[in-house]
C-alpha cells in the first residue's frame, strides 16, 4: 500500500490540475475520497481527462454529493451520513495519489476536518499554493496546522505565475522543501500539462515518497 495525499492552502487554486499531472507522470491510481457538486466534471474526471489516465486507475469517490459547498454541509443537505471510520487509505499495491477537498482545515463532518483524516493517515503530504499576492499568509499557517497534527510535510508545490521571493520566503520560514512550480498551461492539454510538470519537478523525488 503506497500513497501520497495531496491537499492545499484553500479551493480553486489548481490542486486538481496539478493531481492530474502528478498522476499522469507517475503512472499511478487516483482517489478523492470526498467529490462535493456534481453539476460540473469531477474532480475525478477532470484527472481522468487531463491527465490522461484510463478509468481503471481512478478509484471511485467513497461520497458523491451534490451541492459544491463544504462536505459537511453537502452531507447534510443530501441527507448523507459520512463515517470517516471508513476512510483508509487503498489498499493497493501500485501508487496512489490521494486529493482532498479544498483546504486542510475544510471539514468532512461537523466535527472531523480533512487535516484530522490525513493526520490518522500519517502519509507523506503535498501542500499545493498558488503564487498569488496572500499566499505567504495563507501557506505559513497552513503548515502550522500541518505540523501541529504531526501530518507528514512532503513539501510545497506552487501553482501559478512563478515568483520567486515569495516562494523561497515561504520555503524558508516554514522550512519546508519547495517542490517546484507548475505555470498555468495555455491551452490545457494532457500533453502541454505533463511537460509542464516535468520540466519543473522532480518526478524521483515524489517516487521516494511512496516507500516513506
Amino acid at each position: 500500500m503506497t500513497s501520497i495525499v495531496v491537499t492545499g492552502t484553500d479551493t480553486g487554486i489548481g490542486k486538481t490540475v496539478f493531481c492530474a499531472a502528478l498522476t499522469a507522470a507517475l503512472d499511478a491510481y487516483y482517489w478523492k475520497p470526498v467529490q462535493s457538486g456534481l453539476d460540473e466534471a469531477t474532480d475525478s474526471q477532470l484527472v481522468s481527462r487531463l491527465g490522461g489516465v484510463s478509468a481503471d486507475r481512478i478509484i471511485p469517490e467513497a461520497y458523491k454529493l451534490k451541492t459544491p459547498v463544504s462536505p459537511h454541509l453537502s452531507a447534510r443537505i443530501d441527507s448523507v451520513q459520512i463515517d470517516v471510520s471508513s476512510f483508509e487509505t487503498p489498499k493497493i499495491s501500485d501508487a496512489v495519489v490521494i486529493e482532498g477537498a479544498g483546504g486542510l482545515l475544510v471539514p468532512v463532518t461537523d466535527h472531523v476536518l480533512f487535516a484530522d483524516i490525513f493526520a490518522r493517515w500519517r502519509r507523506p503530504t503535498v501542500l499545493c499554493a498558488r503564487t498569488d499576492l496572500g499566499t505567504i499568509n495563507h501557506t505559513l499557517l497552513s503548515i502550522e496546522a500541518m505540523r501541529a497534527r504531526a501530518i507528514p510535510i512532503a513539501g510545497v508545490a506552487f501553482i501559478g505565475s512563478p515568483r520567486g521571493d515569495t516562494e523561497a520566503t515561504i520555503c524558508r520560514i516554514g522550512k519546508v522543501a519547495r517542490l517546484g512550480c507548475l505555470p498555468f498551461v495555455a491551452p490545457l492539454t494532457p500533453d502541454k500539462l505533463l511537460d509542464a510538470f516535468l520540466r519543473n519537478f522532480d518526478v524521483s523525488y515524489f517516487r521516494r515518497l511512496f516507500n516513506e
